[in-house]
């Protein structure tokens, strides 16, 4: 409980700290938060507990994460421990561990060592590529492409296509797979 304690008596400084940081008054704050300058100034100086409701409108407005905010003790070890799929001669790095929805891989292809062997097949789902090293030839269909590092494609699997080197040089890409219809989107939230 003391610890507990500790923490929340930590938070009205940060809020100060970050809030001064940034050069914002109580008066702007309170506008853009919709927090009366009150509560923020009881909140700052330790004579108001934080609650959620507070705070998250709060490390929003700042552009902060909740844990910067509270003081929140480490989370722990936040590497991902992978363990290496062979297949084909590819190797696959699994990067998500969540059974279905996206997945994430990053793929390392070896160089072609002679002919390029191609055997376009379909199956479920969709994917996006992105090549961070080398050249990677992808057939889809009746095109036949050469990506370059900092390219990328997305495709239906359905779409008959095979991926390697383009040349006798390694090929490194990120690959996002989903099951049919389910896409990379992104999102982003203006200010």
């Amino acid at each position: 409980m003391a610890e507990l304690e500790e923490i929340l008596t930590g938070v009205g400084p940060r809020l100060r700290a970050v809030r001064r940081g940034r050069g914002v008054t109580l008066d702007e704050l309170s506008a853009a938060t919709g927090i009366s300058v009150s509560t923020l100034s009881r909140l700052e100086n330790g004579r108001r507990k934080p609650t959620l409701e507070l705070l998250l409108p709060l490390a929003r407005e700042h552009g902060v994460p909740m844990d910067e905010l509270v003081g929140a003790p480490p989370s722990g070890d936040p590497r991902v421990h992978l363990r290496p799929i062979h297949r084909n001669g590819m190797t696959f790095m699994p990067l998500t561990r969540r059974p279905g929805g996206l997945q994430a891989y990053k793929m390392i292809i070896p160089g072609l060592d002679g002919p390029a062997p191609c055997e376009p097949k379909t199956h479920e789902g969709y994917e996006w590529l992105y090549v961070l090293n080398g050249r990677l030839r992808l057939v889809l269909g009746d095109q036949d492409l050469v990506l370059r590092p900092g390219e990328a494609a997305e495709f239906d699997t359905h779409v008959p296509h095979c991926l390697g080197p383009a040349d006798e040089h390694p090929v490194e890409l990120l690959s996002l797979f989903g099951k049919q219809g389910e896409r990379a989107h992104l999102r982003a939230r203006t200010r």
